[in-house]
């Protein structure tokens, strides 16, 4: 591989990585349309049912993956949990 071709393979690399990072959520701790604020256990819930909400997002533009209107950190774990629980997280992976 010329050199020539690392540094486009590197800059490519570079873009890639940099359009993953994620961005500041300026509705954290923002009422939503309901007057409510989500908290842990309804980012569990929704970890739980991202799949399903995900298929209903894609013919739906009034539903969405995750709530926006969120308490932050707390609504994030739960989230993440919830979707762990879905899908065995760990937990029985070393199973054989």
């Amino acid at each position: 591989m010329s050199s020539k071709q690392r540094v486009v393979l590197v800059a490519v690399a570079a873009l890639v990585l940099a359009a993953c990072a994620p961005g500041v959520n300026e509705a954290v701790g923002v009422p939503g349309p309901d007057g409510d604020v989500a908290g842990f256990w309804e980012g569990l819930w929704h970890g739980i049912i991202a799949p399903f909400t995900f298929l209903v997002s894609l013919f739906t533009d009034s539903v969405n993956v995750y709530e926006v209107h969120n308490n932050g950190n707390w609504y994030d774990f739960g989230f993440v949990l919830g979707a762990g629980i879905l899908f065995g997280g760990g937990f029985l992976g070393g199973r054989r």
